[in-house]
């Protein structure tokens, strides 16, 4: 694959002092969903903004399919397209002339084959002379992502693409991103629902205070960072944990009957079979043993716990 963005040493501050952005460099490849992560005011937003010229940069530089933003930036926007976290619609215009207008604001002639091939990947061809005052919330997102793919950009901005949406409309969108990505659109998603950037993304970055983490597979990013909690299920309830084993970093469940083992996925041994061996040793029987790997917002959280510890 080959980059269809490329951001260097981007940096955004204010008047006021703020530093939104602070040295950002990220490529990211044509094809590929991104998800960024970030707490309120990481500069997630401000970042997207800056990308598709809503917001000038202080320092750096991106170039979008090899356009610099600032000194080509029509060639450069031609090939974003941008959903915004508010939802913005005339509350009486019909759908298809939103979708038609949007389209015209890039000098592009109406392409009515198009446009229904648009509105019909995203559901919204029978509501297609409806209000869109009539839409509910998530018909209205939708609306938004056939804007924003009215001219057939190469790039797709999500921002908070399923803020207030139900868990059902939400899938909904996943399967309408996945569609997405299988027409070669470069998709970058910020989210706060951690575990759509974990079912979607190929790569997630964390962003914390302007500054830009990490960047990796989402894969890679739980293999390294991700514990396992191995969950002992015992055939008779215990009192406590045998004093001779108080650092074995065991949890005890309130009924006695599960003992809870974090273990380093990374590390070398995990210790589960000399654990097992020791309970075995002290004639506590065990029933049933399971695994759970940590979720993407835990790994989330440590990280950034971990930036501002270390700030």
């Amino acid at each position: 694959m080959s980059a269809i963005i490329e951001i260097d040493h981007l940096s955004k501050q204010y008047g006021s002092g703020t530093k939104a952005l602070d040295d950002v460099s990220l490529t990211i490849e044509e094809g590929e969903i991104i998800a960024l992560l970030g707490p309120n005011g990481a500069g997630k937003t401000t970042m997207i903004s800056i990308i598709c010229g809503l917001v000038v940069p202080t320092g750096g530089t991106v170039r979008v399919g090899g356009h610099d933003i600032r000194t080509d930036w029509r060639a450069a926007r031609k090939m974003i397209g941008l959903v915004p976290q508010e939802i913005a619609l005339e509350p009486f215009e019909k759908v298809i002339n939103c979708v038609r207008f949007t389209r015209r604001l890039y000098g592009l002639p109406n392409d009515d084959a198009y446009i229904e091939r648009i509105l019909r990947a995203l559901s919204l061809w029978d509501k297609r002379d409806a209000a869109t005052r009539e839409l509910s919330g998530g018909m209205k997102r939708r609306v938004l992502i056939a804007k924003a793919l009215s001219h057939n950009p190469k790039v797709l901005f999500l921002d908070e693409p399923t803020a207030g949406v139900d868990v059902a409309l939400r899938r909904e969108m996943w399967e309408v991103v996945d569609d997405l990505r299988r027409e070669g659109v470069t998709i970058i998603l910020t989210t706060h629902y951690l575990e759509e950037a974990e079912e979607m993304a190929d790569r997630v970055g964390v962003i914390a205070k302007g500054q830009l983490l990490l960047v990796r597979p989402t894969a890679e990013l739980m293999g390294e960072f991700g514990r396992k909690t191995l969950t002992i299920e015992l055939d008779a309830p215990l009192d406590g944990i045998p004093a001779d084993m108080a650092d074995a970093n065991l949890t005890l469940s309130d009924d006695g009957r599960k003992l809870a083992f974090d273990y380093d996925t990374k590390a070398e041994r995990t210790g589960i079979a000399r654990l097992l061996g020791e309970l075995a040793a002290r004639d506590i029987t065990v029933r049933d043993v399971s695994t759970r790997q940590s979720s993407l917002e835990e790994v989330f959280i440590s990280l950034v716990n971990e930036s501002e510890n270390a700030a």
